[in-house]
């Protein structure tokens, strides 16, 4: 029998878009892009998700570019792969706000282990995107920032949350990171496809650590009581 780890490993070393993109946005496949992250991806899956456990879903937008862009693991990014999970990681060194703030409700959880047999993190959109600025500088971009770029990868983020689901997931209840635009979007697929029976929105890691920093511990009793079912 497959483990959840089989499972998400495959998906994501198989991971394409082949579709169009509006002009000035390049899509980001951290797996195909920089084969290094492949054996880090897989060391992290084999340690926490090696057997057949189900799981809650977590769904947060999309990678970013110093996070699941760069270590292949949603809101992980290199200082915490290391410590607290402990998985080397060679390539180049990450800090992501957002990990920061996922790592503390890991910690309040009960550590790595605790949280990722109770917990499967991924994306609406398994895979991210960037826009050039003026003067060239490279930027995350989300999904939804565009009604265009919405349209263009609905049907590939459709189809891959459809494939997370089917790794075994607990269909009873999910959480979205983010109360706005990824809840609303989320909640509208999720009424045509019915993945969950319920879906409960948080407020995303970078706007807790952005605009909520000294409300952190909030946040963080607001995740441990949402997760308490």
């Amino acid at each position: 029998m497959k483990t959840m780890a089989d499972k998400i490993i495959h998906f994501n070393t198989h991971l394409s878009y082949h579709g169009k993109l509006p002009p000035g946005i390049r899509i980001m496949n951290p797996f195909a892009e920089n084969p290094s992250v492949i054996p880090v991806m897989e060391a992290f899956y084999r340690k926490f998700y090696g057997e057949t456990h189900q799981r809650r879903m977590i769904i947060g937008i999309n990678p970013g570019r110093f996070g699941a862009a760069l270590s292949g693991v949603p809101f992980t990014d290199s200082k915490r792969l290391a410590d607290p999970c402990g998985i080397s990681y060679p390539g180049f060194k990450s800090y992501e706000v957002s990990s920061v703030f996922v790592y503390d409700v890991i910690a309040a959880y009960g550590g790595p282990e605790a949280f990722y047999r109770d917990f499967y993190i991924g994306s609406m959109c398994p895979l991210g995107f960037t826009i050039r600025q003026p003067g060239g500088k490279e930027v995350n971009y989300n999904y939804y920032d565009s009604k265009a770029l919405t349209a263009a990868v609905y049907g590939f983020m459709v189809d891959s949350l459809r494939k997370q689901v089917e790794f075994g997931l607990n269909r009873d209840v999910a959480y979205v990171l983010g109360t706005g635009k990824n809840a609303a979007f989320v909640q509208q697929v999720n009424a045509a496809e019915g993945f969950f029976k319920k879906l409960i929105p948080l407020e995303h890691p970078r706007f807790v650590m952005q605009y909520k920093l000294k409300s952190k511990q909030e946040y963080i009793d607001k995740y441990l009581t949402a997760f308490d079912i």
